[in-house]
């Protein structure tokens, strides 16, 4: 579980590496006098420490209590300095913005001549690395000096400046209404979740065509596009096209590997592209892509070009992990993937810094559908009963829902009628709860409802019966979605046939298996 330590300070401190902690000592010795020793203190008392205590601060006698909060605050910008001063060399944005910094020291001193050298040879770094609003910056502060700094070509010079001006102003235009609808979308998701009528589709379509209409994709770079491709995919996940979703993941994937020194600059979109990407290969069931494209990611965070920091690095468990599970899912593969469980547990403690309790949560889930899967249901609920009782879930209901869901199912399997009829009564008042129940929820419900009711020589009747239902449920758009998150379609063949889960779950990946 994340980790709910409020003290900012105590947080920094805890997610220093030993060579970034060694750096602020060396760093801080130069600034050690008489009067600044208590902040180095500060620090070594918070570095030994396991939590934040105030008291043990205070009890230290490095300071009163009315000194603190300022202590803290410079201790905490120091660290920051520190970690600045060390940044690697090879980071474009820290030596954009470095020789930004002696462009204006110069400008300062009233060297125009090698303020304006400097500011050219940045800017032509900028735009070699897509960074256009940088070089916007660039541009501009330019013209500053060019106002100022008389040369025989001004003229000419001006109305080069006047035309870059133009044209990267337009480009981060564009960039920032892309990047905006997206954004837009996925506050629209959030609020009300996956479109569930016709309606719902038309006015998300609308919304969205309207705000592209005046676009040419043609006239892209690489910033523009990705905005576009990102704003399309969030577009395809809210309406449940996932051929669409597919297109466009892929479309961003590309982009990546085709500028292979984008994945070094923007390793954050390339991820989170690569899982959305993997995510719509889990939707449509294409498992050879599937596993192309996770080994190939893998390969990618595995090169010693690929940036590391804390970020990164959990980001990258979070989902190469995630899509580990969801191929064994898919395939069907349960008993193979188990080894996988004491992995994801070790190192979700390991990055409980950076991780929030939904993407916790979704781990549980996930690997209670692994036990589900082997048939081991007490170990299934286990993990479903962390979800269930963890009341800081407000933005994952569709989560709690098909925790519970499962949670039943599994009741149902060990044969446990009376906390079966329990569970029966308190999912059915918080689906009642939910604003957007979907047909799905409810026949499930209502078969578990009614199981105890059936002779044991028409139970076997009634599952087929529910099968069929739930195969017409499957082809509408609005209800497709929530087959992804419980297959109760293999759960009722396994019963119907008398068969394991699994092995249902695996014939019907090599039929799918293209």
């Amino acid at each position: 579980m994340a980790n709910h330590q409020k003290d900012f300070l105590f947080v920094l401190i805890k997610s220093l590496s030993k060579s970034e902690k060694r750096q602020f000592k060396i760093f801080a010795s130069r600034l050690e006098t008489s009067s600044n020793t208590k902040f180095i203190e500060l620090f070594n008392i918070l570095d030994k420490s396991e939590v934040y205590d105030e008291k043990l601060i205070l009890k230290s006698g490095i300071i009163q209590k009315v000194q603190l909060s300022n202590l803290k605050s410079y201790l905490y910008k120091q660290i920051l300095v520190s970690i600045r001063l060390n940044i690697p060399s090879q980071n474009i944005r820290y030596q954009l913005r470095e020789q930004m910094d002696f462009a204006v020291i110069l400008y300062n001193k009233g060297l125009y001549k090698q303020s304006l050298k400097i500011l050219d040879k940045t800017k032509q770094q900028a735009l070699e690395n897509d960074e256009k609003y940088m070089a916007y910056e660039i541009v501009e502060f330019e013209k500053l000096i060019e106002s100022q700094y008389i040369t025989r070509s001004i003229q000419g010079r001006a109305d080069e400046l006047v035309v870059q001006a133009k044209e990267l102003n337009y480009r981060n235009t564009i960039s920032s209404k892309l990047s905006n609808l997206s954004l837009q979308l996925y506050g629209i998701m959030l609020k009300t979740g996956y479109v569930k009528s016709d309606e719902e589709y038309k006015y998300i379509d609308d919304y969205f065509n309207r705000h592209i209409a005046k676009l040419d994709e043609s006239k892209f770079g690489f910033r523009e596009k990705y905005w576009f491709y990102n704003a399309n995919l969030w577009r395809s996940f809210l309406v449940q096209d996932f051929l669409a979703s597919y297109k466009f993941a892929y479309k961003w994937v590309q982009l990546f590997y085709d500028n292979p020194n984008m994945i070094y600059l923007n390793p954050v979109f390339f991820l989170k592209g690569n899982h959305y990407f993997l995510e719509s290969l889990y939707m449509l069931k294409y498992t050879s892509n599937f596993k192309r494209y996770l080994n190939l990611l893998e390969e990618t965070i595995a090169d010693p070009k690929f940036p590391s920091n804390d970020n990164l690095a959990s980001l990258s468990f979070l989902y190469v992990y995630n899509n580990k599970l969801n191929l064994h899912i898919l395939e069907g593969t349960f008993a193979e993937s188990e080894y996988l469980i004491p992995e994801i547990l070790n190192k979700l403690k390991v990055h409980s810094e950076h991780l929030d309790e939904h993407h916790e949560m979704l781990f549980f889930y996930k690997i209670a559908s692994i036990y589900f899967g082997n048939e081991k249901y007490n170990e299934c609920i286990n993990y479903l009963d962390k979800i269930i009782n963890n009341k800081n879930l407000t933005m994952r209901e569709d989560l709690m829902c098909f925790a519970r869901l499962l949670s039943l199912i599994a009741h149902y399997e060990l044969g446990k009628d009376y906390y079966l009829e329990n569970h029966l009564k308190s999912t059915y008042k918080f689906l009642l709860k939910m604003n957007d129940l979907h047909e799905v929820q409810k026949e499930i419900i209502k078969f578990l409802r009614n199981l105890n009711n059936f002779y044991p020589a028409d139970i076997k009747k009634e599952f087929k019966k529910m099968h069929a239902r739930f195969v017409e449920l499957e082809k509408n758009t609005y209800e497709k979605r929530a087959f992804l998150y419980l297959d109760i379609i293999s759960w009722l063949e396994s019963k119907i046939e008398n068969r394991k889960i699994a092995d249902i779950i695996k014939e019907k990946a090599k039929l799918n298996n293209r």
